[in-house]
């Protein structure tokens, strides 16, 4: 009952306010044009105010009346005195006021209204306000104002992004002082000046001396891992310190931590390729927000081994003791909506190749028939080539024990097969193991500070581990990685020649390759294996989107597809190092500056409201 006598007192107070103005008609466009200057200076100064937590400016942008009406997070108010009293209690972190239009109603009187997206902590509100602004004999000020949050999937207001170098991706030469409109969480223009002129009303965002690129795509990761032992007690056993279960369980309550990290790192969409069945719930979630990356996910893989790592009630690998159970396995995936079938090809003296064989050739053989795409985890050239022949489209593993030969490159041209590289995931195993025997926390390569407390946490934990581990251990491992990354560059530099699409990941979950920012070094390691930086950056952005079923959506900068962006401050073009400095990233049209990002990725959630 409250609620409504406040609700008619509002009605009252508008209704009082079109009297009081009704009579003269329509205002004049001289004073309209006035008015609107008067009303915006208020409204900018009501802005101004909120960023500086200037309380006494704030407040004198509003009507000191009982009549003053909000409406808000709290519901209907009145009352400039209760108003006061609680002002500057919730300052944001951060507002961003855009897509702003006021309206002359009458002489002295112009309504306003802005889309806002606000950030307390790491929690992100956006929504529309509306604002009456009065004439008064104090001058202008604010009769109304309400806020209301914006329901999931609508999308963020309008913007043009002008003046930076746009590599649009599709292999096109760079295009200088391009414009690229922003509309609907789309891309409606990207070009040059001439062919893409900005719409009137369109707020703009100046990027002369950055460059634009698609947003990236990491082909290949792990939400079921957490970057460190942890993650993985296969590798070092924390366990005690660490129980499997718990850790899980928070992986799957906290998605939002690694999203964050790979947003803020300039990725704005990831291929979950293999973990526990709750992964086959990140692609709905990642597509209702535009704080985290698009994902795909092919959920529990089909393992030649029976690996340990699962809980008591949970599968993260299915094994394929025989035909009958990796057609099983794969029905069992396209029943929960899997984007893939990922089969993890471990070969060793108990397991040689041709004991799998057929049974990964029936999990192809279904997937077939579910439509699915057949991911294969395959490092030997014996079973990369058992795995084409199952049809595998997709091997997201370099060939590391041997040169690729015209057999392999035959089959998987006639496959039409992505390779992802994955170079640098094995030298991360190494950091943690040499960290580990050293009492030595590894260093942490995350230029652009994305990664949450807790992963900097595990890291520095490396320094404290207790379990044993012999130096011998470490320069085997040391040996084996050093010869191994060899071959692996060898042979991308071979199979990106013969003509074969190529997708960058990271394998990121594994230890020390980290959520987010390991992009930078896989990208560097293909560059340093002989690909131009153009060819890298196409790898990493239309590359991922085709390995991921998705380039019809993103993956190129063009007319229609979704607005994820990369802006940096140097050209990627020369070095691909330069896509460390990052600037702003877009994300369905949301477009966050780097200090924005670190803030979501790095900062906990905390109330607000002004």
């Amino acid at each position: 009952m409250e609620t409504l006598a406040v609700l008619r007192r509002i009605s009252l107070l508008l209704l009082t306010l079109a009297l009081l103005f009704r009579t003269g008609g329509a205002a004049e466009t001289g004073t309209s044009q006035s008015d609107v200057a008067a009303a915006r200076a208020v409204f900018e100064k009501n802005l101004q105010a909120i960023r500086a937590r200037d309380k006494a400016a704030y407040l004198s942008c509003y009507l000191d009346s009982e009549g003053l009406a909000r409406t808000g997070f709290e519901g209907p108010q009145l009352g400039y005195k209760g108003f006061a009293a609680t002002a500057g209690q919730g300052w944001p972190d951060h507002i961003d006021a855009d897509d702003i239009h006021l309206t002359p109603v009458h002489s002295g009187l112009v309504y306003g209204t802005y889309r806002y997206r606000v950030r307390y902590g790491g929690r992100e509100e956006a929504g529309i306000s509306e604002r009456l602004f009065v004439a008064t004999p104090a001058g202008w000020k604010i009769a109304v104002t309400t806020a209301f949050t914006a329901q999931p999937g609508v999308p963020p207001p309008p913007r043009a992004l002008v003046g930076a170098t746009l590599v649009d991706g599709t292999g096109a030469p760079p295009v200088a002082d391009a414009v690229v409109v922003l509309r609907d969480g789309k891309i409606e223009c990207a070009g040059a000046r001439a062919a893409c002129p900005v719409p009137a009303g369109v707020d703009v965002t100046d990027l002369k001396g950055l460059w634009i690129t698609p947003g990236l795509v990491d082909a290949h990761v792990h939400f079921s891992q957490t970057g460190w032992a942890d993650g993985r007690p296969d590798s070092i056993d924390v366990r005690p310190q660490h129980p499997y279960e718990e850790v899980v369980s928070g992986l799957a309550k906290h998605p939002e931590h690694f999203g964050r990290s790979y947003l803020c790192s300039g990725v704005t969409a990831v291929f979950d390729v293999g973990g526990y069945a709750w992964t086959l719930g990140l692609p709905a979630w990642s597509e209702a927000s535009v704080e985290v990356p698009h994902v795909a996910s092919a959920g529990p893989l089909l393992s030649t081994v029976d690996h340990w790592l699962n809980l008591p009630a949970e599968r993260q690998f299915m094994v394929l003791t025989d035909a009958d159970a990796a057609r099983a396995g794969v029905r069992y995936l396209a029943d929960r909506g899997s984007a893939a079938v990922k089969v993890w090809y471990i070969v060793d003296k108990d397991h040689p190749v041709e004991k799998s064989a057929a049974a990964v050739h029936a999990a192809g053989e279904e997937a077939r028939a579910h439509k699915l795409p057949l991911i294969v985890h395959a490092t030997g050239l014996d079973e990369a080539k058992e795995a084409l022949r199952a049809g595998a489209k997709l091997l997201v593993h370099s060939v590391g024990d041997k040169p690729v030969d015209d057999e392999f490159l035959d089959l998987a041209k006639k496959n039409g097969a992505i390779y992802c590289p994955t170079l640098t995931v094995f030298r991360g195993y190494l950091r943690m193991f040499a960290g580990a025997a050293g009492h030595q926390a590894p260093k942490v390569d995350d230029p652009n500070g994305c990664l949450d407390p807790a992963t900097l946490a595990r890291v520095a934990e490396t320094a404290k581990v207790t379990a044993p581990i012999p130096d011998a251990r470490v320069k085997a491992l040391e040996a084996r990685v050093s010869n191994g990354e060899k071959v692996t560059a060898a042979n991308l530099k071979k199979v990106f020649d013969a003509g074969i699409p190529i997708a960058m990941g990271t394998d990121a979950g594994n230890p020390l390759t980290l959520h987010g920012p390991s992009v930078y070094a896989e990208m560097e390691a293909m560059q340093a294996a002989g690909l131009t930086p153009l060819q890298v950056l196409t790898a990493s952005t239309r590359g991922g989107a085709l390995a991921m079923g998705r380039d019809k959506d993103f993956g190129t900068v063009e007319k229609g597809k979704q607005a994820d962006l990369l802006i940096v401050g140097a050209d990627p073009t020369q070095d691909v190092a330069n896509l460390r400095q990052v600037r702003w990233v877009v994300r369905g049209g949301a477009v966050r500056s780097i200090q924005e990002l670190h803030a979501l990725a790095t900062t906990a959630a905390k109330e607000g409201g002004e």
